[in-house]
């Protein structure tokens, strides 16, 4: 064997015994705005490395749900994922006092610039649970969807909707408002749609269209519910494996391409909402009066859930936010 060869295959050797490998499971799909930029951010992270750092994602779900790919990273079997709602607040409750309902009345930038300043805050608390945070998503305002006609927020009563099974937020916006609670994994939304299991759903405009709830659905409460939000966590075992020097120019580039998602994730939105009204969905507009009605409910909810899903002092710093 020629040196030449020795010295390229030692070479190689030493390279893979010091590459870092993060494997992360998300739940977007392959093709979509989502995917797309992930990719790109991981071939940067991987370059701007010298192939030290690697990112190998997981799309469509195919690692399972959120709460799925929680369970395999604390065995191990991962290191990351993009996690959302309920199994964001399983990390750090907290952070789930951005998406209390009837907060932000449709105003999405007011929305961002709340978990923007809050964002240090909540990353604290993510540390404290074992896990480091690249980025926040702005994944949308929240919608109601449903097969029954409702033109007030008092005609909801009694509706069969679907909830993700343990999410508190929701229980108790279901108990508030005397909903019907149909706890199911969110794969099963499209077909329990479909076979009446539930009558309505609720998620943001892409995440609607997404998942295909558009062809199983007759209305959208045109009344967004409350302001939904992800973040890429990466467990702080894996994150601490990541040397020094590599991890200013992961958290760059990671911050690069969450912000190109989110900008993505405005126009996909908005794109959204005319796909579905373009395949005939009613959008139903509730009266003025149910604004007090939602303020009521409101808070309900939050004497619920203060002390309990989030902290009394998370409250506090997010009311003198607003």
């Amino acid at each position: 064997m020629s040196a030449k060869i020795v010295v390229t295959l030692l070479s190689f050797f030493t390279l893979s015994a010091h590459a870092l490998t993060l494997k992360v499971g998300v739940l977007a799909p392959e093709g979509t705005n989502w995917a797309k930029n992930l990719k790109k951010m991981a071939k940067e992270i991987k370059k701007a490395t010298n192939k030290k750092v690697k990112m190998k994602i997981y799309f469509g779900g195919s690692q399972g749900d959120e709460p799925d790919v929680l369970r395999k990273i604390r065995i191990g079997q991962l290191h990351g994922g993009i996690f959302t709602g309920k199994t964001l607040g399983d990390i750090n409750g907290d952070a789930r006092v951005l998406e209390v309902p009837f907060t932000f009345a449709g105003d999405r930038e007011k929305a961002l610039k709340t978990m923007n300043t809050l964002a240090p805050y909540f990353n604290k608390g993510f540390k404290k649970n074992e896990f480091h945070n690249l980025g926040f998503f702005e994944i949308g305002m929240v919608y109601f969807v449903s097969q029954v006609e409702t033109p007030s927020l008092q005609s909801l009563k009694g509706l069969k909707i679907w909830s993700w099974e343990g999410d508190k937020l929701v229980s108790s916006m279901i108990s508030a408002m005397d909903l019907v609670s149909v706890p199911l994994p969110l794969p099963d939304v499209l077909s329990s749609l479909s076979t009446g299991i539930v009558q309505a759903a609720y998620a943001p405009p892409l995440g609607i269209v997404s998942l295909q709830w558009n062809t199983k659905i007759k209305y959208l409460v045109d009344f967004p519910l409350a302001y939904s939000t992800g973040a890429m966590l990466l467990s702080d075992k894996a994150w601490k494996k990541v040397k020094p020097e590599h991890r200013k120019i992961i958290e760059e580039i990671s911050a690069k391409y969450i912000d190109k998602v989110n900008a993505g994730n405005i126009k996909d939105n908005e794109d959204a909402l005319k796909a579905i009204k373009s395949m005939g969905v009613k959008f139903l507009k509730f009266p003025d009066k149910d604004l007090e009605l939602a303020k009521k409910y409101r808070k309900i909810i939050i004497k619920k859930l203060k002390g309990d899903l989030f902290s009394a002092e998370a409250w506090d710093k997010f009311s003198k936010t607003l």
